[in-house]
């Protein structure tokens, strides 16, 4: 069994300008933009490639781009430097990365999980003005005191990414709170992030209610590849499964350190974060000093990628 797995970017990872050079390089990533152009109606690609920041930035544009630009790193490294990939024991993605994950194991094709990722964040966007809310990220508190704060504020750990790192959400008003009875408690830092809404919380709620109907709309296949659950850190192996998870994982925590720990436990010990950014390989590091990381975010990363492994 392979000791490798693949893990896909969430929200935030996005910057104007990724992917460009593999649209204009390989021909699979080109092929990879052009069917989300197609699938979406809009020129996702000129987004991705141009900006404006402010506009990539927005959830119901980020969470589609990011899926495409992932997806294409994946394509261009296998079209490049196929030999020089790893196969994957298990696939997993933070967040919005969990479609992307979600692609590859073929429970959907692509074109359907861009235009899922679009709705998702359309969703989540829309479920963000009817409840404002906001999050916050709580740097060298424990998950037991924070829980307490969390508890006692009215807010929700909603990504527990790694040791020390936790991001709350919840109403703004408490979210401010919370950050405040933090610090008191001895949080390093406590950072209010840019986003559009309390994501996975129950603020999120009328967001569900849209998806699932979507959900339904759609014939999922089961997992060729086990991909991690965000909400549970275990592995979805039916079809069912991962129509459950895309429901829950809107209001629920998202279990990245778990998720890392029960792979590691597995035997990985070395983990390809594909797609822009390194977000996942620091989360990473901190969470497990003894893995290998690997970054094919562009397509010089994809040409070294035969010295990396």
């Amino acid at each position: 069994m392979t000791n490798t797995a693949w893990v896909f970017p969430g929200q935030g990872s996005q910057s104007v300008g990724m992917g460009r050079d593999l649209y204009d390089n390989v021909k699979s990533a080109k092929s990879v933009f052009e069917q989300a152009d197609k699938a979406l109606g809009i020129s996702i690609s000129k987004l991705c490639f141009e900006g404006p920041e402010e506009e990539l930035r927005q959830t119901i544009n980020a969470q589609p781009a990011l899926v495409t630009t992932a997806y294409a790193c994946l394509e261009a490294a296998r079209e490049l430097s196929g030999k020089n990939l790893p196969a994957p024991a298990f696939l997993a993605g933070h967040s919005l990365g969990e479609y992307t994950a979600l692609v590859v194991a073929g429970v959907f094709d692509f074109a359907t999980g861009v235009r899922l990722a679009r709705e998702r964040g359309r969703l989540m966007h829309e479920a963000g003005q009817k409840r404002i809310g906001s999050m916050a990220a709580i740097l060298g508190l424990d998950e037991a005191k924070l829980a307490e704060i969390c508890r006692q504020s009215d807010t929700v750990m909603a990504n527990i990414n790694s040791p020390g790192q936790i991001v709350i959400s919840g109403a703004a008003d408490n979210v401010t709170k919370a950050m405040a009875m933090a610090t008191a408690a001895g949080a390093s830092r406590a950072l209010p992030l840019q986003v559009s809404g309390a994501f996975h919380s129950p603020l999120m709620q009328p967001a569900v209610e849209g998806m699932i109907k979507y959900l339904d709309a759609i014939k999922f296949k089961n997992p060729s590849i086990p991909v991690i659950c965000n909400t549970t850190a275990t592995p979805l192996s039916t079809a069912d499964a991962v129509k459950t998870e895309l429901r829950n994982q809107l209001t629920s925590p998202v279990q990245w350190q778990h998720t890392i720990e029960y792979m590691s436990q597995k035997g990985v010990s070395t983990f390809i974060e594909i797609g822009p950014g390194k977000v996942l390989t620091g989360l990473i590091k901190r969470i497990n000093k003894e893995a290998r990381t690997i970054n094919i975010g562009d397509l010089a990363a994809i040409r070294s990628l035969g010295n990396s492994i």
